[in-house]
């Protein structure tokens, strides 16, 4: 299914709003189950603003014990595009504050749901991995005899004291 709006078509609409329930798998993330989304698009002037709430589980791979773990989905999606181009009215340096995060649609007519959700996934994965409160990694590594071979060359190595 094809998940771009335009922005044309958006504006268009009575209540320059649409509604958008997505249920699919995302290309290039792992999931166990299709990720579920129910975003609202309204056009606001000068903006396009896409709220809403992502739910679904995708497989991970713990950073301690490195077995493959379920993780839940679950956040909201607050996204402001601009239908012009934000350069001409910031031609000099300027702070950014928490809420003016806004993406330039550069002209294009259309927003990229699909695309949108992809990037909102991976920006919610945990930046440590972790299958669990009681993960015990050295343990897993131990009993799985994780040492690389190459390296059996080392275990007998004595080293002298330098005389001086």
């Amino acid at each position: 299914m094809d998940y771009k709006i335009s922005v044309q078509e958006l504006e268009n609409t009575p209540t320059k709003t649409a509604n958008i329930n997505f249920e699919e798998k995302i290309d290039g993330i792992n999931c166990a189950e299709p990720i579920t989304a129910d975003l609202e698009v309204t056009s606001l002037g000068d903006f396009v603003e896409v709220k809403g709430r992502v739910k679904g589980k995708v497989k991970l791979e713990c950073d301690l014990c490195l077995k493959e773990f379920d993780y839940d989905l679950d956040f909201d999606i607050d996204e402001m595009f601009a239908k012009n181009s934000l350069m001409e009215n910031y031609s000099q340096e300027t702070e950014i504050k928490e809420g003016q995060f806004v993406e330039d649609l550069q002209g294009n007519d259309e927003i990229d749901i699909y695309d949108l959700l992809y990037q909102s996934v991976i920006l919610n994965l945990p930046n440590k991995k972790v299958c669990g409160i009681n993960c015990n990694g050295d343990k897993f590594q131990k009993e799985e005899n994780l040492t690389d071979p190459r390296m059996d060359v080392f275990k007998n190595i004595q080293i002298q004291p330098k005389d001086k």
